[in-house]
């Protein structure tokens, strides 16, 4: 579920472990499905000891940490993907058996990476694999970013639907389910209309709508759904919910027209849009 809000906050929540040495890296014996892990435990755990934090940013839905080795100037880059279900915490998590890994820096601080389902990875990886995988030819732009340019040039020749397109990071690099949803009812674009069908203008006003919607749930610390599982770095919920116009909110009432809000599936997704707000091109 952490799309870039929650991704976002989740690094501001950790930037305190920059400059920080890593004294110690453990890998939690569980009784759950393991997380995908590279290289193996033991072989990060060694790659990692003694290592410093240089740097915390954020790639789409990915919180990197980069990594400068003590016995080399080359750096790497420890690379977070959270998926469904996971969270990086400072302090003490949910439960003890999704703990999936546990670094502990000199200075004694804990940084947590908690996953209840077992989906999110965990990478450890050179600056040449780095751009390999995760350069501007296997993401596109980042949501925060984008353009109405941009975007109608990535989408002008598709004929996927919109809100499709929009989960596509080669497209858009940060936004999911949630968001798609919230960035077309701002557009007033309905999620079906084909990408060719739309103009530059349109593309224009979801640029505009996508920056609006992600910088208001950064600052509300991103969106808790269903359970809550989604946290901030120090174990409070996000906010952003409470904000939410469409999204979970089928035959309610649209705040703008009262029109009940519909929901269909998409590539396997719930979409969530209003009929009279959201044009269909």
């Amino acid at each position: 579920m952490p799309e870039l809000p929650e991704v976002e906050t989740m690094c501001r929540g950790i930037a305190c472990f920059c400059g920080e040495i890593i004294a110690t890296t453990q890998f939690p014996r569980y009784t759950r499905r393991p997380s995908p892990i590279e290289p193996r435990p033991r072989t990060m755990a060694a790659k990692l000891h003694r290592s410093r934090i240089m740097d915390i940013t954020r790639l789409g839905k990915r919180a990197v940490l980069r990594i400068q080795h003590n016995e080399t100037p080359v750096d790497s880059f420890l690379v977070f993907e959270p998926r469904m279900t996971g969270l990086l915490l400072r302090v003490s998590p949910p439960t003890q058996q999704h703990v999936r890994l546990a670094i502990t820096t000199r200075e004694k601080q804990r940084l947590i990476f908690w996953d209840r389902r077992g989906l999110g990875t965990i990478t450890l990886i050179d600056k040449s694999t780095f751009e390999a995988r995760f350069g501007s030819h296997a993401l596109g732009p980042d949501a925060l970013t984008i353009t109405g340019a941009a975007l109608h040039t990535k989408i002008h020749s598709s004929r996927r639907h919109i809100k499709v397109a929009l989960l596509d990071q080669k497209i858009l690099a940060g936004v999911g389910n949630i968001y798609a949803s919230e960035i077309l009812h701002e557009a007033k674009v309905d999620p079906r209309t084909r990408c060719h069908r739309l103009s530059q203008n349109t593309c224009d006003r979801i640029a505009t709508a996508c920056s609006r919607i992600l910088h208001h749930a950064i600052k509300m610390e991103g969106s808790s759904i269903g359970d809550e599982t989604y946290r901030t770095a120090d174990n409070r919920p996000g906010r952003y919910q409470r904000f939410h116009k469409v999204y979970g909110r089928s035959d309610n009432k649209c705040f703008r027209c009262e029109t009940k809000i519909q929901r269909v599936v998409q590539a396997q997704r719930s979409t969530f849009f209003c009929p009279q707000c959201q044009r269909r091109y």
